[in-house]
């Protein structure tokens, strides 16, 4: 349940919208960028073995298991996606590219293979690119994660969410404790980077649970883990039946243990909801957070673009089968509009603040094509609260902006 995940889905479906010519993007208008961000490329694979009751994201399952994917043909429309997107980026550098889902670790390595060699002839992909998987522990086979090496893979997101048997039946897993302590060996044993998806605040769980939980994830030096709340969203099954979760100060009690115990393993909490070694940030996300470009291309994948004159987002059509007719056809969209100028301050802390080390005033400015007023009274009021720390050049959500981000990030939204 990776943030790149919450941003490629969740979007109510639209007809979709009119190719637009790029000078469409081009023409004048009331922002001022004087650079481009980083780019980043995100895929949708968004199919996986069951439904997980908690799970709110574009993701549907597939009848009869891997036989039942259709792997060539979404394939076919995700390049055909891909190809129509191009005079968007064209001639710009890709730094990371992200497969999420879903599981994308269902499709086999040959149809990774062949997604990865596309994206490669089309566009301009770093030499040091970082190229991540979701894969979940039930999808696992030993040989599978060494193929996805080979095909191009550098980074494997492993959605673990716990070791324990009683929590994974909880959450609805397909897989068990002990696939998950071999997947993650076998991710370990393969590849120099990696993440763990762990959840926290389960059913019935306990503080002793939740380390016992975070000493087997440690005991791999995992150089990267991601670890969320369990929190009960709108259309899915915990809605209807929620579950009993733990109160909210246990839960701030178990998120202060787990900062202890992934500091005292050399991690560091550079994120709202990732630790990391040094040199294993994950690029990617950190692209998101840092309000940079990326283009989504697949089922429900969201874009944020820029331009010279205005910030654009997009959104492909969510139904899987829908997606790959209209994108076969020519145009995948159910979303393209223009950032309003009024909501980009919100847009970009909204993403900003959920870093440790926050912000430059000058990417702000970049980013935006805002000037420093626009926000001006949003940090004196949030310095007055004891929201953040700023001094010329940087602002920086303080502890008690990163335990009230929420509360922090609604300081910015338009009037």
């Amino acid at each position: 349940m990776t943030d790149s995940k919450m941003i490629a889905i969740g979007a109510h479906e639209a007809v979709a919208t009119g190719l637009k010519d790029v000078q469409h993007y081009m023409r004048p208008g009331t922002l001022q960028l004087a650079s481009l961000p980083p780019l980043s490329l995100y895929v949708h694979l968004p199919w996986c073995l069951k439904k997980c009751p908690y799970c709110d994201f574009n993701s549907h399952e597939a009848r009869d298991g891997r036989a039942g994917l259709p792997e060539d043909r979404y394939i076919d429309a995700v390049i055909a996606d891909l190809e129509q997107a191009l005079p968007l980026v064209w001639g710009r550098s890709v730094h990371s590219i992200f497969l999420g889902g879903g599981t994308p670790s269902l499709f086999s390595p040959a149809a990774i293979d062949r997604l990865l060699s596309a994206i490669r002839a089309r566009l301009r992909v770093d030499a040091g690119c970082e190229i991540t998987i979701e894969a979940n522990p039930g999808t696992f086979e030993k040989d599978r994660f060494k193929a996805f090496r080979a095909a191009g893979i550098t980074r494997l997101s492993i959605g673990v969410q716990s070791f324990d048997d009683r929590y994974l039946q909880a959450l609805g897993r397909v897989h068990d404790s002990a696939q998950a302590v071999a997947a993650v060996a076998e991710a370990a044993s393969n590849f120099d980077t990696f993440n763990l998806d762990i959840m926290y605040a389960l059913p019935g769980q306990t503080a002793a649970d939740l380390q016992r939980d975070l000493d087997v994830a440690l005991s791999f030096a995992p150089p990267h883990i991601s670890i969320y709340h369990l929190t009960i969203e709108p259309n899915t099954y915990f809605a209807k039946y929620p579950p009993t979760i733990p109160e909210d100060d246990e839960a701030y009690a178990m998120l202060d243990q787990i900062t202890a115990q992934t500091a005292a393993a050399g991690m560091q909490r550079y994120e709202v909801s990732a630790y990391a070694k040094p040199g294993h940030t994950c690029v990617h996300n950190s692209n998101y957070w840092s309000f940079g470009d990326y283009l989504g291309i697949g089922a429900g994948a969201h874009s944020k673009l820029s331009f010279a004159h205005r910030v654009v987002r997009q959104v492909r059509l969510r139904d899987p089968a829908r997606y790959m007719d209209a994108a076969l056809q020519g145009n995948a969209l159910a979303q393209d509009e223009d950032v309003k100028r009024a909501d980009l301050p919100f847009e970009f802390m909204l993403n900003a603040l959920r870093l440790r080390e926050g912000f430059a005033l000058q990417d702000y400015l970049d980013r935006t094509g805002l000037p420093l007023s626009s926000i001006d009274k949003a940090l004196q009021q949030a310095e007055a609260k004891g929201l953040i720390t700023r001094d010329w050049a940087r602002v920086r959500p303080t502890e008690r902006g990163f335990d009230f981000l929420s509360d922090l990030q609604e300081l910015f939204l338009a009037d």
